[in-house]
């Protein structure tokens, strides 16, 4: 069963969301078995898709896009669109039973975003690209965890809405008012980063996002921000869990009271949906098929 915090609960929901985010329980690693064909490679009946390739600005990551667009008409405003990280993983997901059901509503271009590489992720790519530069770790290239480098979100963000989001609206009738950014743990990390720093968008689905790793500056913006014509909806399953969670250190407590406080207060467009039961890891799937259902029902 799906729970969902109306605006008088929110602040329970969020609550739990970000306690459960900073546990110092481990996740379980990634499956990092090579990837096989994907929907994009087999075909489907409901979509039609194209890739296309990028690199960094600095030339040291490579990215693969996959753009889907619904094989159904346009509504007369443009189709919806969902921007989606981690694209293999994303591709290796998706299924034409899912795009069947996308298409019997209003079907989103989905804008799938990857790397140059036959495994589901590519670890020190995203690190690097979903993490934003603070003043908790410092500016792009600080040393991050297992020895990965960090903080070049915002490096990412500008290839994504200068590049490569142009090019895959390229002759397609999208809907400008309804864009969304889809993001799972430092995914979801980089979400809530560009729903303070973009205006492309004007959905965010941020889930598990990994906000308890030393990005804890993000939760005082997001106090301090009210953000007009932005929609954010934050998704954590709680099946990790640990019996002392509650042993969260008090100042992040204190943080995730404030901004749920500031949030509520400043009438933010917030809401926190909890999937009973699923691990960190199964949150990827279900977070990225809830978001994609909800935005094939976007009017």
């Amino acid at each position: 069963m799906l729970y969902r915090f109306s605006a008088i609960n929110r602040p329970i929901g969020l609550l739990l969301l970000l306690l459960s985010s900073v546990t110092t329980s481990v996740f379980a690693r990634p499956n990092m078995t090579p990837l096989g064909p994907n929907i994009a490679d087999k075909g489907s009946a409901y979509y039609h898709f194209s890739i296309s390739e990028y690199d960094s600005a600095d030339g040291q990551r490579h990215y693969k896009v996959w753009t889907a667009v619904p094989d159904k008409a346009p509504p007369p405003s443009g189709y919806p669109l969902i921007t989606m990280l981690d694209g293999n993983a994303v591709m290796d997901r998706l299924t034409d039973p899912l795009l069947q059901k996308l298409s019997a509503g209003n079907p989103p271009v989905l804008v799938v975003v990857g790397y140059q590489t036959t495994l589901p992720f590519e670890v020190n790519a995203r690190t690097y690209d979903y993490t934003p530069p603070d003043k908790e770790h410092g500016d792009a290239g600080y040393t991050f965890s297992r020895g990965r480098k960090g903080g070049g979100s915002s490096a990412f963000r500008t290839l994504l809405e200068q590049r490569i989001l142009p090019a895959a609206e390229k002759g397609v009738h999208v809907d400008h008012q309804q864009r969304a950014l889809w993001g799972h743990s430092y995914g979801g990390l980089f979400v809530l980063d560009s729903y303070l720093s973009s205006q492309l968008f004007t959905r965010y689905f941020a889930a598990s996002p990994s906000v308890g790793q030393g990005f804890n500056s993000l939760l005082s913006e997001m106090q301090t921000r009210k953000a007009s014509n932005k929609q954010i909806t934050l998704m954590e399953g709680n099946g990790d869990r640990r019996s002392d969670s509650n042993t969260a250190e008090p100042e992040v407590l204190r943080a995730v009271r404030t901004t749920i406080e500031g949030m509520a207060e400043n009438g933010t467009a917030a809401r926190y949906q909890l999937y009973p039961g699923l691990s960190h890891g199964q949150m990827f799937g279900a977070s990225m098929e809830e978001a994609l259902l909800e935005m094939s029902q976007a009017k």
